[in-house]
């Protein structure tokens, strides 16, 4: 009888917490943060600039805006890699690039007068 009882009162108590847990069940780990946006810087554009010269005058391209401007540079040759990648390298320095696939350098006198170590035009 006691025997009996004993397995009466432990499924009871078996039975209690298995509802409990499943009304209100138990989190082992905290819940992660919510990412939370991130603000945008405003990007200012600069005011001074006709359509037409944007890009082409020293100092008014932003860093990521040389690759798609190089890569209209670079379209015609048939050296790709490297003068897509000393054109990448100027524009970073200089901030623009010059219109055109070739020649056009003054509007860019830092793109223009930079040269390699023999002398010749680092940039293309």
């Amino acid at each position: 009888m006691a025997t009996k009882l004993s397995t009466i009162v432990f499924s009871i108590v078996v039975l209690h917490l298995l509802l409990s847990a499943h009304v209100h069940p138990i989190r082992l780990e905290s819940p992660a943060p919510q990412p939370q946006p991130q603000p945008q810087p405003p990007q200012s554009q600069p005011s001074h600039h006709n359509s037409s010269q944007y890009g082409t005058t020293e100092g008014s391209l932003q860093p990521q805006e040389c690759g798609p401007r190089c890569g209209d540079r670079c379209s015609n040759t048939q050296y790709k890699k490297p003068c897509l990648f000393f054109c990448n390298k100027c524009c970073t320095k200089c901030l623009c690039v010059p219109p055109g696939t070739y020649g056009n350098k003054q509007v860019c006198p830092c793109y223009n007068n930079w040269k390699t170590q023999t002398g010749g035009p680092k940039c293309p």
